[in-house]
């Protein structure tokens, strides 16, 4: 049986770190731990002497993880979490059919807006033992993925596709495929003649080589923060946007969608895990609900037709994630 060496950090190491970066510095984090300063102190410095790096720059205004750090933290919340996932998986080995416990999910606005509720609300009803605890990332940058990866999420919804690839350790898969619409003023006679308005999570990779071939595209007058704040704008006349679905979902009257048509751009909408998570009950349950949300056409597939093209409450006409 292996054995625990001087070089290897124990649990109570891994917290030390993770409350560090939490909270900023070591005194706040002593205070959350419930120890000393000294004591967390003696625990990095112990850490940094087994790690073999320098874990945080220290300062009069606290404490930051250097890039060793980042990656040490990001390490430490994901074993910390398996730790929790032992616990949880070994009581419910003699029900495998109930899980329990928490499970921690990272989603972009849109889809917690309109995706997840229908999906968690099976999954209460399933698996009342299990606690979703829902946290809204924007999708720029490593977006909900990097959550994952950070150690502060089991399961990201997430767009897949992008320019950057999935960090080691971690999983993906597809759930379905969201075309994205012309939205603008309900009853504008030339809706191509609008200014732009955008938004940092509405250009992809998925997306750019459609917007570079368009020369009928503006450059964007308005950005908005995200996707609701793009509808209201384009609701009042302000100008024209393009959207992905998930975004159109409850669309006021105020605008109108058109199709694009057969070569319009689309985005991959799916989910990302740790490898080692995907395993667990509570990932699993979550997977399998969403699955079948999606088969069901449940959500956002229930607004759109079997072309793809997105229909809404709102006047339709056939012309980041948010």
């Amino acid at each position: 049986m292996a054995r625990t060496t001087d070089s290897d950090l124990v649990p109570q190491e891994l917290r030390v770190l993770v409350a560090i970066a939490d909270t900023g510095g070591f005194s706040t984090a002593a205070g959350t731990l419930g120890l000393t300063q000294s004591a967390v102190s003696h625990s990095v410095r112990g850490s940094e002497r087994k790690v073999g790096a320098v874990l945080f720059e220290r300062g009069r205004t606290g404490a930051r993880p250097t890039l060793a750090g980042e990656r040490a933290v990001a390490h430490a919340r994901r074993i910390l979490r398996l730790l929790d996932v032992l616990t949880a998986e070994a009581r419910g080995a003699a029900r495998p059919d109930a899980a329990e416990g928490l499970l921690r999910i990272a989603a972009f606005r849109s889809a917690a807006l309109h995706l997840l509720p229908p999906v968690l609300r099976r999954l209460r009803a399933r698996h009342p033992g299990i606690e979703p605890r829902v946290r809204i990332v924007r999708e720029v940058g490593r977006g909900t993925a990097g959550e994952v990866a950070d150690g502060k999420a089991d399961i990201a919804i997430a767009t897949l596709g992008g320019p950057l690839s999935l960090s080691p350790g971690l999983v993906a898969s597809e759930l379905f495929e969201e075309p994205y619409a012309l939205v603008h003023a309900t009853g504008h006679e030339a809706p191509r003649s609008l200014p732009l308005v955008d938004w940092a999570e509405n250009c992809g990779s998925y997306t750019r080589r459609w917007w570079a071939a368009q020369g009928w595209i503006p450059k964007a007058t308005v950005e908005a923060e995200d996707d609701g704040a793009v509808l209201s704008l384009v609701g009042g006349g302000h100008g024209m946007a393009i959207m992905p679905t998930l975004s159109l979902v409850g669309a006021p009257n105020s605008v109108e969608i058109t199709d694009l048509g057969p070569e319009r751009p689309t985005r991959q909408v799916g989910y990302v895990t740790t490898s080692e998570l995907a395993r667990s009950a509570v990932v699993r349950a979550l997977v399998r609900e969403l699955r079948a949300t999606v088969v069901r056409g449940v959500s956002v597939l229930q607004h759109v037709d079997p072309l793809g093209a997105p229909t809404s409450s709102c006047t339709v006409s056939r012309v980041d994630s948010s």
